[in-house]
């Protein structure tokens, strides 16, 4: 079976810090590769895969301001269905401007679709669903009106997420600064439970940061520690004494809640989008409605088990599942 992976160009494939869809892509394609499937991963010329790595792009264009986004995502696309002779199936996550090249070809297309930015793109998506067959992330993420061949959700290696049994007395925020995270909303119920939060992630609204988050800092009771990456990021999942996630938007997954719970975090989460599907209720975290009942869920944290939090992400969602799930549907793809 040869896989062409499309990946997105807004970051390096895997990410340095930041780059979900990156980081997914990554994650799938070094499992498939361990599993002996000849991949060859379409990237940025800087990214990095055990497979094969084939690129046009220098650079990432959220890295580096030189690219510019749409020139060198047409490109970028271009070079895998010029090749699409050389594969048995392309395996789009670079969203829906693959799809308008997929009747170009008669090679089979798997799209995963992590996330819609906006209900306008919904036309683009339903013109090529007699086409391509779309992945959905969550169940919570699949649009009424497409039609998909598959729920699939995210896994992580786990090994890379040591188990912490004791956390600590602080409370984290683990995202993007932006209004859809949380971040204003974390730092009430932290101010109002008398625990410190930490928080770390890139800033996607400057304005919000600057209006809601910067005011907040003191380095007593909040501190922001910018976006963290490698062994940082895992000490700060895992010395949480729980993650607050009390996002304003339907969530299609959320990779950071489940890279928690692996590390034994309990989860503070509003009960929207994906939630339910990552979040045992009372188990491994705590589904709220408000600010006022995630204040009432921190102080119910002692109730969790940590190990059961990690247990949960072991059965459920590590990578291994997910590349066994994605190739079954590549085998049924292709008959």
């Amino acid at each position: 079976m040869r896989i062409a992976m499309l990946a997105p160009i807004s970051w390096r494939t895997p990410p340095r810090h930041y780059g979900p869809w990156e980081l997914v892509t990554s994650l799938l394609t070094e499992a498939l590769v361990a599993r002996g499937i000849d991949v060859t991963l379409f990237a940025t010329k800087d990214s990095r895969t055990a497979g094969k790595l084939a690129g046009v792009c220098p650079a990432a264009y959220s890295e580096d301001p030189t690219i510019d986004a749409k020139v060198w995502e047409i490109l970028h696309v271009a070079h895998v269905f010029e090749r699409a002779g050389e594969f048995d199936l392309i395996h789009n996550h670079a969203d829906f401007v693959p799809l308008a090249f997929s009747r170009l070809v008669e090679t089979p297309v798997v799209t995963t679709i992590h996330g819609f930015s906006s209900e306008r793109i919904l036309p683009a998506f339903k013109a090529y669903e007699d086409r391509v067959h779309y992945v959905a992330i969550s169940d919570g993420d699949r649009h009424p009106d497409l039609r998909y061949a598959a729920t699939i959700h995210h896994g992580i290696r786990l090994e890379d997420f040591p188990f912490d049994p004791h956390g600590s007395e602080d409370l984290l925020f683990f995202g993007r600064i932006h209004p859809d995270k949380g971040a204003a909303e974390a730092i009430a119920a932290a101010r109002r439970a008398g625990r410190r939060l930490i928080m770390a992630g890139i800033v996607q609204d400057q304005d919000y940061h600057n209006e809601q988050i910067v005011p907040a800092l003191d380095e007593r009771s909040v501190v922001y520690r910018g976006p963290v990456g490698g062994a940082a990021r895992t000490i700060a999942l895992g010395s949480a004494h729980a993650l607050l996630h009390l996002i304003n938007f339907d969530e299609p997954f959320g990779l950071s809640v489940v890279e928690a719970l692996a590390c034994g975090t309990p989860v503070i989460a509003c009960n929207r989008g994906s939630m339910p599907e990552l979040i045992d209720d009372g188990v491994t975290g705590f589904l709220v409605n408000s600010v006022d009942e995630a204040v009432n869920a921190i102080s119910r944290v002692g109730e969790i088990d940590r190990a059961v939090c990690r247990a949960g992400v072991s059965e459920r969602f590590t990578v291994d599942r997910m590349a066994d799930r994605y190739l079954d549907l590549y085998r049924s793809v292709l008959g």
